[in-house]
């Protein structure tokens, strides 16, 4: 009987995988016309007391995004104003929806790697997470592999998608 060998595993391929850059704790929205009048209004004197009152505490070391559900038109120092506020606690704050939020976070860790360690190899950029990892943390990692690797696929060893070759 002949011995089952593992191909992938003997290859010269390397993984990247996103997940690794996952940064943990809990990410939640703020809603800003929870503080306007009737969800849509504005007055300047009850939204900085709204705001003021409010239990800032509970975002202590979670990621913050800042939105508003409604299609409220608001001045810029509205979100700024919230802003000033939440990231006394939090550890990140942006102004956008969660995937902004998340974007935000790789965009952050990915800039912050050495992809040294990957030059002149075939590289896999893996496809599949149980971590939410947005499409932009993919198009942020291509840009810097695509510099240093050979190639890049992307997906799983078993069934990877070519997306980049270097120019022998």
């Amino acid at each position: 009987m002949e011995e089952i060998v593992n191909k992938v595993a003997a290859s010269s391929l390397e993984v990247f995988d996103l997940e690794d850059y996952y940064q943990s704790g809990s990410r939640v929205q703020i809603d800003i016309s929870q503080w306007l009048y009737e969800g849509f209004l504005l007055k300047e004197k009850d939204f900085r007391e709204a705001l003021k009152n409010h239990d800032w505490e509970q975002y202590t070391n979670q990621f913050v995004a800042i939105h508003c559900a409604t299609d409220a038109i608001l001045p810029a120092w509205a979100s700024i104003l919230v802003a000033s506020y939440v990231s006394s606690y939090a550890k990140k704050t942006v102004l956008g929806s969660l995937t902004d939020l998340e974007t935000s976070i790789y965009q952050e860790m990915l800039s912050g790697i050495d992809y040294s360690f990957y030059r002149g190899k075939p590289v896999i950029l893996k496809g599949c997470s149980k971590k939410p990892v947005p499409d932009s943390a993919y198009v942020m990692a291509i840009q810097n592999l695509q510099q240093v690797a050979k190639s890049v696929m992307y997906g799983e060893a078993c069934s990877a998608v070519p997306i980049f070759k270097s120019k022998k």
